[in-house]
């Protein structure tokens, strides 16, 4: 155990470095968003409405890889920080090992085990005799190499925590523009299909990896991989501090499973082409937010090891605030501009489009409520409430939307679909503040005991 070694964080002010993390953290993840957004432009252009609805359908593939990384790498990354708040630096570091290795492994074996399958698995995911070659091409690759970004992924975590959020960002934006570059070529040059799109991924997540790297030839790193024990009690930690991570991104997987089901039996392939064009909306807004939900993440598990109380507080408000302004701008601009968005991604047939826009103007009402519950699972994640953090990650995105995406849609057909996603983020909205009052009460109820 290092004493004497001073973190950055604690020379800087709350507000300060929230910002320092903010920018970086959400302009990366803005990145990601618009390149995904541009993906879906070029296979929406160059190859219709049908291959759109095929990638949309195999995304939970990628969806389950990146959320595998997550679980692991947010878990390994929060006890990371915490220990680096103690100034335990043998603990944080061997914590790095193992995650990073952990991850590398399960994403191996899931992936190779899928394959045997592969054919099974994406009708299962909702494909028909349309959609089926184009899922299949992008899933193929997927579960093949997926394991390369599963480790770029978790890698970018762990270098943000290490204090280096520029890096990830810049990590990010290469990954962002030689996808771009290489979607372009792929589809237009050499015409490889949703296949080349699948490709192209990979290869950027591998540059993205090689920008990560650098972060270890800096004086100021303290990510280093050494020998450790499988020590249980730890290993436990990083499972269960990182399950609501894996169930926030397993619970896109369900929630593109659930729309494009309840879609494909109510309005066919195109109402799954209609939510394909809404989801890469939507992804934009959704990684807006957990860029703002990962600013907060690294400095309230510091302060929370470091017992700094008041600088944990200070942060989540300003971030609580921050999501709350962001999601009121977000609920304006997709309302005034949902018909022009929809039209950047092609000339889809009037049912696709109206569906589209429509879909989006109700959805939208979700991002009032959506940004706060990020920020909120990510607080109760960070100090290791993880019971608190599962049930707001699974509430919004599994068992409230499941059930709701259920039972509306026998009353209000497709608009019943679109309101699903809004009213679970709210009610859940209403249950943390529920939990907050309740604990208030039981504090007070200690306090005059301890009198």
């Amino acid at each position: 155990m290092n004493t004497n070694w001073t973190h950055p964080l604690e020379r800087q002010s709350v507000g300060k470095a929230f910002v320092s993390y903010l920018v970086p953290s959400i302009l990366g993840m803005l990145v990601i968003a618009f390149n995904f957004i541009i993906d879906g432009i070029m296979v929406g252009h160059k190859l219709g409405s049908t291959a759109l609805a095929g990638i949309g359908i195999a995304s939970p593939v990628y969806t389950l890889f990146v959320a595998m990384s997550l679980w692991i790498g947010m878990g390994g990354a929060t006890l990371y920080s915490t220990y680096m708040g103690k100034k335990d630096l043998t603990t944080a570091r061997q914590l790095f090992t193992k995650s990073i290795t952990i991850i590398l492994l399960i994403t191996m074996v899931i992936g190779y085990t899928a394959y045997t399958f592969k054919d099974k698995l994406v009708f299962a995911l909702g494909a028909n005799p349309e959609t089926f070659p184009f899922a299949a091409d992008y899933m193929n690759i997927m579960l093949l190499f997926g394991f390369v970004f599963t480790i770029e992924n978790a890698l970018t975590i762990f270098v943000r925590n290490d204090g280096n959020p520029n890096t990830s960002m810049y990590a990010q934006i290469t990954f962002a523009v030689a996808n771009i570059v290489l979607n372009y070529i792929t589809l237009y040059v050499l015409e490889w299909g949703v296949r080349g799109v699948a490709m192209g991924t990979i290869v950027s997540a591998s540059l993205a990896l090689l920008v990560l790297l650098t972060h270890f030839f800096r004086k100021d790193n303290n990510l280093k991989f050494t020998r450790f024990k499988w020590n249980t009690k730890l290993l436990a930690s990083i499972v269960l501090i990182g399950f609501p991570s894996f169930l926030a991104e397993l619970g896109m997987s369900v929630f593109s499973i659930s729309h494009n089901i309840s879609l494909d039996r109510i309005a066919g392939t195109d109402g799954v082409a209609s939510f394909t064009v809404l989801n890469y909306i939507h992804g934009v807004v959704l990684l807006a937010f957990l860029g703002l939900a990962s600013a907060a993440q690294p400095l309230v598990s510091y302060y929370h090891g470091a017992k700094q109380m008041d600088r944990e507080k200070q942060t989540i408000r300003l971030a609580s605030r921050t999501a709350l302004a962001c999601g009121v701008l977000l609920l304006l601009v997709v309302q005034l501009g949902a018909p022009y968005f929809v039209q950047i991604f092609g000339n889809f047939s009037a049912s696709v489009t109206d569906n589209a826009v429509y879909g989006l103007r109700i959805f939208t009402f979700a991002y009032l409520f959506m940004g706060i519950n990020f920020v909120m699972s990510t607080y109760f994640q960070s100090v290791g409430n993880a019971k608190m953090a599962i049930w707001i990650t699974a509430a919004r995105e599994m068992i409230i939307m499941v059930a709701l995406i259920a039972i509306l849609p026998s009353f209000f057909g497709v608009t019943g679909v679109w309101l699903a996603v809004p009213l679970s983020e709210m009610v859940v909205l209403v249950t943390i503040g529920m939990y907050y009052k309740k604990r208030s009460i039981s504090e007070r109820i200690n306090s005059l005991t301890l009198e």
